[in-house]
């Protein structure tokens, strides 16, 4: 097992941060397959409002690539299907019937999944709905079936204690994980598992099947920091990862035929009292995380991660790759003579907030104090980024419209973490530029251009 030391990032000091407890989630009567947040996916619906489907039945299917497959995570009638800008599918809300029936996949054993050819096997994740789970640096796009990557990375555990644990997820899973995992081996010569251990696990961790041992700071765990201080040549580029989770419900799939719906999400309202990872289902409707006497007025529900993640709203559904649910105060005030003000409650990375120097946990908002204003050039993003890109330069070549340059400054090193815009003192958002642009990018790209 090798060790990953990375020097860089940002040590969480946020409150409320999700216990090892794991509770069960009350039934769910609705539940959806959400459409808009899957990358460089152009949905084609086969669906209609009023259609009856069963747990994996196709719902959408990839404009690009027909054999694409997105599948029901529920039995019942499809109750709505809500669009966006220009027609742009973003839900497709399900009503659940109280008895569940389900589609049937071929069933594998150990000694047929040896015998499966490699592009058989892709095909049947792909008609079953496990494909979109694998994933693909640097766009962090769903895997192109058609290429053979360097290795795949399983990541267990993350940096960002808001995310669920493995060692919750993982138990009594072993059977699912380790059928997972051969099945990646079929597909990957190479597969790495790269794991972040918590200090009160880190001896049953060292003894387990981890390749590699994060030690850092967030976001150190992400399998693109990880990649980038241990890729040896550029073909390692275009590696492809799956979280740990997943590859438990590709090890299900495989080996029951029935397409997987379980989820262990981390639930945090910025309390200790009702924080904690709770069992539910894929396509939650976000209010039905929370306890019914939840109070979430002036609050605002983030998914996916208070740096990383985006704001919703309680009567969204649960994405397929996110597996991470938050509430934040939403508080935008005036403080008096706050610019001489020493802040002992100020979350922030700067040694000119005195709350900095002290490992006191504090409640986080969403309160910018102040307002973005022309770079300055203090370099206090490139000393936290944990890919030792400039995204001060990056964001400078982007707003001049020299995409070339950006490259050559790291943008496709960008793992989208957060971090620029969060120590930023101009209130720059500058990992909304650098996604942005990636995205751009990679749209170029798929263009020949």
């Amino acid at each position: 097992m090798k060790t990953v030391k990375i020097k860089k990032g940002w040590q969480f000091k946020i409150t409320g941060q999700p216990s090892q407890l794991l509770t069960d989630c009350p039934a769910a009567t609705h539940i959806a397959c959400v459409a808009d947040k899957l990358p460089f996916i152009k949905p084609r619906l086969l669906v209609q409002k009023g259609d009856h489907v069963l747990i994996g039945s196709v719902l959408f299917e990839d404009k690009k690539n027909p054999d694409l497959k997105f599948l029901s995570p529920g039995c019942g009638f499809i109750s709505d299907i809500t669009y966006g800008l220009r027609r742009v599918i973003q839900e497709i809300i399900i009503a659940l019937e109280d008895k569940e029936s389900h589609e049937t996949f071929n069933v594998f054993s150990d000694a047929r999944l040896e015998q499966t050819d490699r592009k058989i096997l892709i095909s049947e994740l792909m008609t079953g709905g496990m494909w979109p789970l694998i994933r693909q640096l640097p766009f962090r796009k769903i895997a192109d079936p058609d290429s053979v990557p360097n290795a795949v990375w399983v990541c267990l555990g993350s940096t960002d204690p808001f995310q669920p644990s493995a060692h919750v997820y993982l138990k009594d899973q072993d059977d699912f994980f380790e059928f997972g995992l051969k099945a990646l081996r079929r597909l990957v010569d190479t597969v790495n598992i790269s794991g972040y251990d918590e200090p009160a696990n880190q001896k049953r961790f060292a003894a387990n099947m981890v390749t590699h041992r994060i030690v850092g700071k967030y976001p150190s765990s992400d399998p693109g920091v990880v990649l980038y201080h241990t890729k040896q040549s550029a073909a390692e580029n275009q590696d492809w990862y799956i979280d740990g989770q997943d590859v438990i419900n590709m090890g299900k799939f495989l080996k029951t035929g029935i397409y997987p719906t379980d989820r262990v999400v981390a639930f945090s309202d910025g309390t200790a009292k009702n924080s904690g990872h709770i069992k539910t289902r894929s396509g939650i409707c976000l209010k039905d995380l929370a306890s019914p006497d939840l109070n979430d007025q002036n609050k605002k529900w983030v998914v996916g991660g208070v740096l990383s993640g985006y704001t919703s709203t309680r009567d969204s559904f649960l994405d397929l790759h996110q597996a991470s649910v938050m509430l934040i105060d939403e508080t935008v005030e005036s403080e008096l003579f706050g610019f001489v003000r020493p802040g002992f409650k100020k979350l922030s990375n700067s040694r000119t907030v005195i709350a900095s120097l002290f490992s006191k946990p504090l409640t986080v908002n969403n309160d910018m104090h102040g307002e973005e204003r022309p770079c300055i050039n203090c370099g206090y993003c490139a000393s936290i980024c944990p890919v030792d890109i400039m995204p001060q330069y990056t964001y400078k070549s982007l707003y001049a419209d020299e995409i070339e340059e950006a490259l050559a400054h790291g943008l496709l090193d960008c793992v989208e973490c957060g971090l620029c815009s969060f120590v930023c003192p101009s209130k720059i958002d500058l990992s909304d530029y650098l996604i942005d642009a990636r995205h751009r990018y990679h749209k170029e790209l798929s263009k020949g251009v």
